[in-house]
């Protein structure tokens, strides 16, 4: 008698397709195992939400080949954002959950048509000490795209080479202003915040463009509108309170100045990392709905499948599509360690012949 073929589960009945349904269930449409679990007792199929969470991690054993593959592929690009969020991890034995972080890490070349493809990539960390950057970015070099985290400017200064370039980000800048000028209707504020709306301007301008058109237009445009602020800064960081918000974001502003002005000589680099930004939100509602991962082994889960997730909508590939024939490919063994580049979302064709790729 052949022997029976690999299953996703030793001796269990759900297909790839079940599982992955509900993994992307999960992680791309929010829906917590619970609330799956009570959606199938309403049509009289009795899965314990226990029974549903080893589904997920069995589906994570077989893929995390492929998302370290993605990682790797993230972290090798010449230029990068990065960001962290917080997961609330349950702590067995306390009666409590503790506070552990997803990085993220993402890549997105085509607002200047770049060779990239586009992905993202989520990495688990129990805490959010500068340990962390340091030991996913330790073989990177390039620009580096971020909000104003210590942990990243001490990457960059403990780089005797300069290898890594930091690229602050106007949106997190702005948002100071914005928040002042909100509440108190602040002239400085608004005169702040017009100037950045008309850099805001070009940029929607050149989205698209090749890089050195984009360094062109920035160099001629943007250029005289970037200077023109840093000097009125210099002129009016005197005549507010010290203590005021305003103040405060002033100052926030000059002291990350060098960083934030590195986009006019770059066509590459973006004026804002809001690209990880969006990379996060979706992690944002889900960890809402469902309100913390189980164990460590489960978030680290939760960035396995958010990564794998992600990277396929970015690239315009059906998650549930893509993830079921991929999980199929890897458990027949049809598709070789040595193979795994063929599955990224950028090079996959599905084995079934069929187009489902989506719009991005």
């Amino acid at each position: 008698m052949a022997p029976a073929p690999e299953r996703p589960i030793d001796g269990g009945m759900p297909t790839e397709a079940l599982i992955v349904h509900v993994v992307v269930s999960k992680f791309c449409d929010s829906l917590p195992l619970y609330r799956q679990s009570q959606m199938l007792a309403r049509q009289g199929i009795a899965l314990d939400r226990s029974t549903l969470s080893n589904w997920v991690g069995s589906a994570c054993w077989w893929l995390t080949p492929l998302y370290e593959l993605v990682v790797t592929s993230v972290l090798s690009a010449p230029k990068i954002f990065a960001d962290d969020t917080s997961l609330p991890v349950l702590d067995p034995g306390r009666g409590r959950t503790k506070t552990g972080y997803l990085w993220c890490y993402a890549v997105d070349d085509r607002p200047w048509r770049g060779p990239t493809h586009p992905a993202v990539a989520y990495i688990y960390a129990e805490d959010r000490k500068n340990a962390r950057p340091a030991e996913h970015l330790a073989h990177f070099e390039g620009v580096l795209q971020v909000d104003g985290y210590a942990g990243f400017k001490r990457l960059a200064g403990d780089r005797a080479d300069m290898s890594i370039r930091l690229a602050f980000c106007w949106a997190h800048m702005r948002r100071d202003f914005f928040q002042f000028h909100a509440s108190t209707k602040s002239p400085l504020a608004a005169e702040v915040l017009t100037r950045v709306a008309a850099l805001y301007a070009i940029e929607a301008e050149i989205r698209g463009q090749p890089a050195a058109q984009r360094r062109q237009v920035r160099q001629q445009r943007s250029r005289p509108i970037v200077e023109a602020l840093y000097d009125w800064l210099h002129a009016h960081i005197d005549k507010v309170s010290g203590a005021s918000n305003l103040a405060k974001a002033m100052r926030y502003a000059l002291r990350h100045w060098p960083g934030l002005i590195v986009f006019l000589d770059d066509g590459r680099i973006e004026m804002d990392s809001n690209t990880v930004e969006r990379a996060i939100r979706p992690h944002t509602l889900t960890r809402k709905n469902a309100l913390f991962a189980g164990s460590d082994g489960g978030a680290r889960h939760w960035a396995i499948a958010m990564t794998l997730i992600q990277t396929a909508k970015l690239n315009g590939v059906d998650p549930m599509a893509w993830l079921t024939d991929v999980l199929e490919r890897i458990i027949s063994g049809r598709t070789k360690v040595n193979q795994l580049h063929t599955l990224l979302p950028w090079n996959w064709q599905s084995s079934r012949h069929s187009d489902f790729a989506i719009a991005a």
